[in-house]
């Protein structure tokens, strides 16, 4: 059964942009930690646990039904948020894919662009490309969380549709905006972190005649500034 411990830091970031008597939609639920977890604390009113394949959606329901919340908890095999609008859920968390694959999802969902519907969306790679988009249909980032967990730091975003598009800079696409994230005891090495990758690739095109790594060096530049402007070394 899910219990705090086993939720980890990486899943327990979902917790504190969740409202309080939610109905939540997890898309991709693998176990069903979370939505057990949301519904068990009182968090959450109700849950929808969903996944593309019968095998994790089975272990979801099997730790479902030991945590005794078969009737709170219903399980959905889907792909992405397909059906998942019949049960009108005003929380989408997708944890645990890409980033394209998140926004993959989110386009082919129109109707998630509600102002009654909150987004918690942790992408693994690629977190770039969904800050663009979400920015670029109307959606507004409300909340960022930095969280490491097995030596690993992760990206969790809290959306809303506000229905205008919002102005950013490649540097917000790629880390978020200093307002989100600035105060994280983690920023540092989270900055750290971007710098070392794109160090690698301004490496890796260098060694090709034909990458341009023009674009690479101004994110590099802009990463040391932030770094810099937190009082850090780099």
């Amino acid at each position: 059964m899910a219990t705090e411990k086993t939720l980890g830091a990486r899943l327990g970031s979902a917790i504190g942009y969740v409202r309080r008597g939610a109905s939540v939609a997890d898309i991709g639920t693998d176990h069903a930690y979370l939505p057990i977890f949301l519904v068990r604390a009182g968090i959450a009113s109700r849950a929808l646990a969903c996944d593309i394949g019968s095998g994790p959606l089975g272990r979801a329901a099997e730790h479902i039904a030991a945590a005794g919340l078969s009737e709170r908890i219903s399980t959905l095999q889907t792909d992405g948020l397909h059906g998942v609008e019949r049960f009108s859920p005003d929380h989408i968390l997708i944890f645990g894919m890409g980033g394209e694959l998140i926004v993959k999802i989110l386009s082919e969902a129109p109707w998630v662009r509600r102002a009654s519907v909150r987004l918690v969306l942790q992408p693994m790679s690629r977190a770039e490309a969904l800050r663009r988009y979400l920015w670029e249909n109307g959606f507004a980032i409300v909340g960022e969380t930095l969280t490491a967990e097995d030596g690993r730091i992760y990206q969790t975003v809290c959306a809303e549709w506000r229905g205008e598009p919002e102005a950013f800079t490649p540097t917000d696409c790629l880390i978020g905006k200093p307002e989100y994230n600035a105060a994280s005891p983690l920023y540092a090495a989270f900055l750290r972190q971007k710098i070392g990758v794109e160090r690698e690739i301004i490496k890796g095109k260098t060694q090709s005649k034909h990458a341009d790594a023009a674009a690479d060096r101004a994110a590099l530049r802009a990463l040391e500034a932030r770094l810099r402007e937190i009082g850090e070394t780099i």
